[in-house]
């Protein structure tokens, strides 16, 4: 059976976790002309979208009942279990043909257990997790990995679009978070090199301004250095993307790698320097926040 594709003015989504990205995430769908109805534990962060014009709903289960779509992107698999499976979630409320796209970083596992519940239910989902993070949200060119049917990848195209420049069907359910950690894993390794860099060009006496002038143009440069060189020199740590948050996509990595018996030890030595981020109490602060352990470790006072 044809699944339908969405359309502005007919095509209604939900949207559960207004946050740091999935506020502007949201956003662009309704300038696109999506009604939307969405729902945050603190209700506060929905303000902004209701004053756009979006329905606020009081849980994941109210979302789904007035939502063709519902999209969510929340903070730890506990939290995708509860918004999608719980008793006051989204699949409570959804109609038989709901389509359930979940863009948190989560377990690969369970994106498999949501596919095989929404099926039974008549309805589908897609796990949809996403790199780029404040300043591709807000730009609207995330890069969108997905897991799922073809069909219904294809129906929920167009909001894709208005999200996201680079949108990849992986496969089947789970494939888009085992994107994902690939994602993390590139990532992590960069993080280190980034930071340790940094504080060999201050060490040294060098102006990091001017090194970075040189060395971002080269074969050193990264996406990485783009967004987070500059933050870093302003002694800039809030969050496009939360340290916690961080250690819990490598965490899921690492275990997922036990799981194939793969042995990745630059991916354990950089949860384990997050994990000291997060004891001296940065755990809310943006990932660039390595420096400040990396200083520490290096009695560096800045």
């Amino acid at each position: 059976m044809a699944i339908t594709v969405a359309a502005p003015g007919q095509t209604r989504i939900g949207w559960i976790g207004t946050g740091v990205m999935g506020r502007w995430m949201v956003q662009h769908c309704m300038n696109k002309g999506f009604a939307a109805t969405v729902y945050n534990r603190s209700a506060d962060k929905t303000q902004p979208l209701v004053e756009a014009g979006a329905q606020r709903a009081t849980s994941p289960q109210e979302v789904a009942a007035q939502s063709d779509i519902v999209f969510a992107i929340v903070g730890y698999p506990k939290d995708v279990r509860e918004v999608f499976l719980g008793e006051n979630g989204v699949l409570a409320g959804a109609k038989p043909g709901t389509i359930l796209v979940d863009m948190t970083t989560s377990e690969p596992s369970l994106a498999v257990e949501i596919a095989a519940a929404a099926n039974a239910q008549g309805c589908h989902a897609l796990d949809a997790p996403v790199s780029g993070g404040d300043v591709g949200a807000k730009n609207a060119a995330l890069s969108i990995m997905i897991g799922g049917d073809k069909d219904v990848v294809a129906a929920v195209q167009p909001l894709f679009d208005c999200m996201g420049k680079t949108i990849v069907h992986q496969g089947p359910a789970g494939s888009g978070q085992h994107t994902k950690m690939v994602n993390q894993i590139l990532i992590s390794s960069t993080m280190i090199a980034l930071c340790e860099g940094l504080i060999y060009a201050h060490k040294s006496g060098l102006d990091v301004e001017t090194v970075l002038k040189s060395v971002s143009v080269g074969a050193a440069g990264s996406k990485s250095l783009d967004i987070y060189g500059a933050r870093i020199l302003a002694r800039n740590f809030e969050p496009g993307f939360y340290v916690e948050h961080f250690i819990k996509d490598l965490g899921i990595a690492l275990a997922e790698a036990e799981k194939m018996n793969l042995c990745l030890p630059g991916l354990a030595l950089t949860k384990q320097l997050y994990e000291a981020v997060r004891a001296q109490g940065y755990g809310r602060k943006g990932t660039q926040a390595l420096l400040l352990a990396l200083e520490h470790l290096n009695n560096i006072a800045r």
